[in-house]
Formats: C-alpha cells, sequence, structure tokens
C-alpha cells in the first residue's frame, strides 16, 4: 500500500521557524494536505516531541518520532525512531555532546515551547543551529545501536548538506536513505548520479511554515499502514537506480 509522507518538518522551537507552527497547527495542516505520515524533526531539539506525540493519537496519521541532528561537520541529518521513548533516550545520550550559546530571539525568532492546547508556555534559551561536538560517523553508529533510522538531509542544498560540506558520501557509512530538498526534479551529473545511485531518495519539505508541509505526491510502498513497516522498508536494501 501506498502512504503519502513528508519525513522533515519543523516546529516553532526551531530557529527561523514560523510560531504558527504549533502541535496542533502541524498535524491539522498534515491532516487536510492528505498526508499519511509525517515526522516532526526540530533542530537540535526535542522540545515539542512528547506533545505531537500524544496528539497524534487524536489524527488519522502516523507521526514517527524524531529531530534534526547537526553534527560537528556542519551536516544536517534526519533521525527517526519507532517510538517517542526510543527518541528522548537517544537525545539523553547525545545531551553531554550539545553546545549551549545563547539564543538571539530578535534575528532568529523565538524557540518555542507548546503545550497540547499550542499556547507558547516556555522558550529554549540556546542557539538550536549549532552542531553537537560528536561526528556524523558516531552519530550514526549511535542511531543505529538504538534501532533507529538516520538519513543525510537536503543533500542537493548548498548549506549544512554533506555533499557540500565533505564532498562525497562515505562507503562506510551505514545509510540507505538519502533526502532531497522539495523536488524530485534534480539537475544531477554523471559523477553525482553514481555517487547516488545506492540509495534511496525521499523527497520532504524541510517546512519551516504551515503552507510548505508537503501535498499529497511523494509516497512509499509499504506492507501495512504501520510505524513498523515504514521503518522495514526504510531500513531494506536499496535497488540500483539511475
Amino acid at each position: 500500500m501506498r502512504l503519502y509522507y513528508d519525513l522533515h518538518i519543523h516546529s516553532g522551537v526551531s530557529p527561523c521557524s514560523s510560531e504558527d507552527m504549533s502541535p496542533n497547527n502541524i498535524l491539522n495542516m498534515s491532516a487536510i494536505k492528505g498526508l499519511d505520515v509525517i515526522a516532526v524533526t526540530d533542530h537540535n531539539s526535542i522540545a515539542n516531541s512528547r506533545v505531537i506525540d500524544d496528539l497524534a493519537r487524536n489524527f488519522d496519521l502516523l507521526v514517527i518520532p524524531g529531530m534534526e541532528i547537526q553534527t560537528q561537520e556542519d551536516i544536517h541529518s534526519i533521525v527517526l525512531f519507532e517510538t517517542i521513548d526510543l527518541l528522548e533516550c537517544f537525545y539523553e545520550k547525545m545531551t553531554p555532546y550539545q553546545l549551549k550559546l545563547p539564543n538571539n530571539a530578535e534575528k532568529f525568532g523565538r524557540q518555542c515551547i507548546y503545550n497540547a492546547e499550542d499556547e507558547i508556555i516556555d522558550q529554549v534559551d540556546h542557539y538550536l543551529i549549532v552542531p553537537f561536538n560528536i561526528n556524523l560517523s558516531d552519530m550514526v553508529e549511535l542511531v543505529n545501536q538504538m534501532g533507529g533510522l538516520v538519513f543525510p538531509a537536503h543533500v542537493n542544498r548548498k548549506s549544512f548538506s554533506i555533499i557540500n560540506n565533505i564532498g562525497f558520501i562515505p562507503e562506510d557509512l551505514p545509510i540507505k536513505n538519502l533526502e532531497w530538498y522539495r523536488t524530485p526534479e534534480l539537475d544531477m551529473n554523471a559523477y553525482k548520479k553514481r555517487m547516488f545511485k545506492s540509495y534511496r531518495p525521499l523527497f520532504n519539505s524541510d517546512a519551516h511554515e504551515l503552507i510548505q508541509i508537503s501535498e499529497r505526491e511523494n509516497f512509499l510502498e509499504v506492507e501495512d499502514r504501520s510505524i513498523q513497516a515504514v521503518f522495514k522498508l526504510l531500513k531494506s536494501e536499496v535497488q540500483r537506480r539511475l
């Protein structure tokens, strides 16, 4: 069966996100757009993950707990877990590596924490676009050890992408998926085609505003409508493409 997805959405705790990116607004907009499975993946934070996970029970949506991690190389990666408890455990293990510098709210906006009624109840005071003091390889290893999923984010962008920052994808990096920013229409030279053909492409929105959340256009072919089925697919071997 087909599940239409967007696995890279930001709530209002992420810098530069609209404060309208509140838990209920994200879930309602995703439902209105006809999506089946989403992940709210904030920059280096899970401050809104628990409330979103709780509210998801009121929606006909699969909501995968996750976050967007920035490692020492200034590479952004999406990390997903099957349960909120596993995500929180992972974040606890990452906390000793987190560098905390004050947020400039006037420049980057408030980093808002919400309750179940979409009320802003607090803020994260440290700026969240700061890398964890851990390299990409070690972070990926930790995610895999805990049964999670990880894939480099927006590989076709110039900022915070694995291609722009280190120029290649390490052959020994145990990943099976790559995220493309917004559109499947890619201008790739022969070198990039060879580099990417072993990875499954995922097309996510990286939405920081409600209107940016993906339409019902990109889908995963899975065995059944469950988070477990999504993980089974995304962990499976990839048929070479291009």
